[in-house]
């Protein structure tokens, strides 16, 4: 295993938020951050910092919504939920990731044995 943490590239945040919510349905921030964490095995550390700049500009550009509630521990939070908007951006965003991550392999591969063919 790595000594470092994965670093994200722009926008991968916002599908694996958006992810998180259609699986998990309405999340508070710390609980969207921790089952990422969780789901990638730890590579991914999530600073609350980090995950609010995400909901705050995916709510704003109306992918998400988010109401008041009370955590398990019965305090005050902010329950982010995706919107249609969100469900449609999340379909685009897996093909062109998933469209991105063939290509990669394909590449990745000709590199391999281009380099055990020298």
């Amino acid at each position: 295993m790595a000594d470092s943490k994965l670093d994200l590239l722009q926008g991968t945040l916002d599908v694996m938020v958006l992810q998180t919510l259609a699986v998990l349905g309405p999340q508070h921030g710390y609980g969207i951050a921790r089952r990422i964490e969780q789901v990638s095995g730890e590579e991914v550390l999530l600073n609350q910092g980090t995950i609010y700049a995400s909901l705050v500009r995916m709510q704003q550009r109306g992918w998400i919504c988010a109401e008041w509630g009370s955590s398990d521990n019965n305090r005050k939070a902010k329950f982010y939920s995706i919107t249609r908007s969100g469900t449609n951006q999340l379909a685009t965003d897996v093909a062109y990731w998933q469209r991105l991550s063939k290509v990669m392999s394909r590449v990745l591969s000709i590199a391999r044995e281009a380099h055990t063919d020298a």
